[in-house]
């Protein structure tokens, strides 16, 4: 990296560029998701000594493929381009990485933000909603969304088409984030260029997981999904069918523990199926702003799920305690157990009567090569083979 003083205006001065480099090398390593990256860190007490091992590993697990670690070059050149548009990167390990998203297993270990990034300190409310959302769920969109900054909120959104455009543009004043499927320099959809100019004029914030320059494609969106209801105590769906991505927004926010919020349809309008669905299943029902605030604890913002990735980091992950010749047998036995539907890794452990240092050592081995996936809730899945 040419300017080492650089990252230090996102107020990390305590850390180097190395620091970032490693994160995001690993990062972008083949096969390692979130939750993947906080497992080896925390297995090898830092991103750099997780890359070292990297090929050892996929050595002990039996691939026949060499290990293809991100070159050094790609991610300096990913750091640079965020740069020079003027975002910054936030890791884990900075002071500015928000506590909201802290909470949850899988949040990015790395992520850009373009604007005021102060804002990611701040309370936030997720309203997401349907890209073909009808004039009058528009108006009750930026009414909400005006309401509730001027009580101090945070509007945190997709920039989709429909509600989330209502949404932003109801709290250009008072502060909104957007989430970014693509690059933090894209816009998309290219109509809201405007929109996209005045959040980051306007000490608005733009957020985004990939690199500069990324189109988003089908798969970006539920990872993005993910970070706006990470970013919020609670996520509020307007208008959204039943098969709506913002229903993804909604479980993710359950699983993470938030509130969520569904503001009530005609059975009629295909467009209410989705909140409809959300309060016969137990969502808050809200019709006003007031509804929205009267969900909110301002001692205790976040329930969260106890442990963050970031505590786990400090204690060293167990490992295996059997010898080699008995790893290749447990190797097979874990194998064995797995199926393309997620189980859970503690279930893993009971049923080949293995400890969890030794199973955890595995499917770590498992990860990096391919042969399992993560998931939330402590689940892992074996990845059906393409032969």
């Amino acid at each position: 990296m040419r300017n080492p003083s650089l990252f230090q205006s996102a107020g990390t001065a305590s850390f180097t560029d190395k620091d970032y480099l490693d994160a995001l090398q690993l990062y972008r390593s083949a096969n390692i998701g979130p939750i993947t990256y906080y497992n080896l860190t925390a297995f090898y007490g830092s991103p750099a000594n997780a890359l070292h091992e990297l090929p050892e590993i996929a050595k002990r697990s039996g691939s026949r493929k060499p290990y293809k670690i991100c070159p050094r070059g790609v991610v300096e050149k990913e750091l640079n381009d965020a740069l020079k548009t003027g975002a910054k990167p936030v890791a884990h390990f900075d002071t500015l990485y928000p506590q909201a998203m802290r909470e949850i297993d899988d949040c990015p270990p790395v992520f850009y933000a373009l604007g005021n990034i102060a804002l990611l300190a701040r309370p936030g409310i997720g309203i997401v909603g349907a890209r073909n959302a009808s004039l009058n769920g528009r108006k009750l969109t930026q009414r909400l969304a005006t309401e509730l900054g001027q009580q101090g909120q945070i509007i945190v959104s997709g920039m989709a088409r429909g509600i989330d455009t209502a949404a932003h543009q109801g709290a250009l004043t008072t502060g909104t984030i957007a989430v970014l499927a693509g690059g933090v320099d894209v816009v998309y959809p290219p109509e809201n260029q405007g929109l996209y100019e005045a959040i980051r004029d306007t000490s608005g914030l733009l957020v985004a997981e990939q690199p500069c320059g990324t189109q988003p494609q089908a798969r970006h969106f539920p990872r993005r999904n993910r970070i706006i209801s990470a970013l919020s105590w609670g996520t509020v769906v307007i208008e959204a069918s039943i098969k709506s991505g913002s229903l993804i927004t909604a479980r993710y926010a359950l699983d993470q523990g938030r509130e969520v919020m569904a503001v009530p349809g005609s059975p009629m309008d295909t467009r209410a199926g989705g909140p409809n669905k959300l309060i016969q299943d137990g969502a808050k029902l809200v019709t006003s702003s007031a509804d929205i605030l009267a969900e909110y604890n301002p001692d205790n913002p976040l329930k969260g799920l106890g442990e963050s990735p970031q505590q786990a980091l400090t204690a060293p992950m167990p490992k295996a305690d059997i010898s080699s010749a008995d790893l290749d047998k447990a190797r097979e036995t874990i194998k064995n157990l797995l199926s393309p539907e997620p189980t859970e890794i503690n279930d893993i452990a009971r049923e080949s009567s293995l400890t969890i240092g030794t199973v955890l050592t595995i499917l770590l081995e498992f990860e990096i090569t391919g042969v399992v996936t993560r998931h939330s809730g402590n689940r892992v899945s074996r990845i059906e083979s393409e032969d």
